[in-house]
């Protein structure tokens, strides 16, 4: 399918840049020094061209597998995923894991077994043909050095502040780009599996490999909320609501006996709102879309559900979007379409198809139809027609 790429290294990490550019983009490979490696082309750039930011690899052993950070382009216009990447990076034996794109699109932070990096993203569109590298930065992440495996990786939204979250269990939040310490939680979880902030950057949620979610108030020294499980769930993701919505809701994605489920809460008052079980497979990767209106699951079968954000209802479903479990899933800027990778090399684009505008009247029509033929069959039966 157009849509959907192998790109030869099991895929952990995507996310979407912002796109502001115009003319043509000239393809560049380089290495970890940022030495070009080759030049493989022209990829045209338009209103629909989009960029895909995608870190995977296969890690220190000698499988022959590369380790590398990259940017592909998608065409919206087309439903076309390209195969060559207007940038790459190879990283060396070191795995990006987890990675985290600045909201101004001028680089990503990319979590490694023992540290996390910097890289900038540069592109000179001064001319026709605009070249875009993808280097790694001077600035060294003193912070974030030594400091063991990252889990998880988040920018607020306004892209000043930047939160880690440790394999050891170790929750760290730091002004951006300053890297001045905000928030030092040394035992928050067991091990940090995933953090989100609120659109308004002034909470922080986070959640472990067991036990509950916590909240964490980033413009006080208070305490963190605890979001207990009930029955048998077991936490695996978590995203704020997004858009202008007056009521701000915090998702987190659970697994259960009878699958995977969305818990919804109140971020006034930090109740729960609620509890569905919206897939019977586990789910593995959790997103919410720019403006609020749909939620993404993606799950270890590889299938992808998109739901409504409010009735939670099938919006559409993926079946086989993957051979292997989804790892990441990412709504691009406008909500238009949605990445996903997964460990079987493979990366997807999604586009959200706008629901039919006529589908309530043809539903109505239907309805009137098959009422009809009952009531003729009623009738006949009666002996009231022949």
């Amino acid at each position: 399918m157009e849509n959907n790429k192998k790109y030869g290294v099991p895929l952990y990490s995507a996310g979407w840049l912002k796109n502001n550019g115009k003319g043509k983009t000239k393809i560049e490979d380089r290495n970890q020094d940022g030495d070009p490696d080759r030049s493989s082309g022209e990829v045209s750039n338009a209103e629909s061209q989009k960029y895909v930011v995608l870190a995977g690899g296969g890690g220190e052993g000698r499988s022959g597998i590369p380790n590398a950070v990259f940017i592909v382009n998608f065409d919206s216009a087309a439903n076309v995923l390209f195969d060559d990447a207007v940038a790459r990076l190879v990283t060396s034996s070191d795995l990006p894991y987890r990675m985290a794109v600045h909201p101004d699109g001028d680089g990503v932070v990319c979590s490694f077994p023992n540290r996390c990096r910097w890289y900038v993203i540069d592109e000179d569109k001064s001319q026709e043909v605009s070249e875009t590298r993808l280097m790694l930065s001077d600035k060294v992440l003193t912070r974030l050095e030594d400091v063991g495996q990252q889990l998880a990786l988040a920018f607020n939204y306004e892209g000043s502040a930047l939160a880690a979250g440790g394999e050891d269990g170790k929750l760290r939040v730091f002004n951006w780009p300053g890297m001045e310490i905000i928030l030092d939680e040394a035992d928050a979880h067991k091990s940090v599996k995933d953090v989100d902030f609120s659109p308004d950057g002034k909470q922080l949620v986070s959640l472990g490999n067991s036990g509950p979610a916590k909240v964490w108030d980033m413009t006080s020294e208070k305490g963190p909320v605890s979001l207990p499980q009930e029955n048998d769930e077991v936490f695996c993701s978590c995203r704020f609501s997004k858009g202008n919505d007056v009521n701000q809701v915090l998702y987190i994605a659970a697994v259960t006996g009878r699958g995977g489920s969305i818990v919804t809460w109140d971020t006034k008052t930090w109740k729960r709102i609620g509890s569905k079980t919206v897939v019977r497979d586990t789910i593995s990767a959790f997103s919410v879309s720019s403006d609020g209106k749909l939620l993404a699951c993606g799950t270890t079968q590889g299938e992808i559900f998109i739901l409504h954000s409010t009735s939670q209802q099938v919006h559409s479903i993926v079946r086989k979007a993957h051979l292997g479990f989804v790892t990441a899933l990412a709504f691009s800027h406008d909500s238009r379409a949605l990445a996903s990778v997964s460990l079987d090399s493979s990366a997807r684009v999604t586009l959200i198809e706008e629901m039919n505008k006529t589908g309530g009247s043809s539903l109505w029509a239907t309805m009137f139809v098959i009422l009809l033929a009952l009531l003729v069959y009623f009738l006949k039966n009666q002996g009231i027609l022949r």
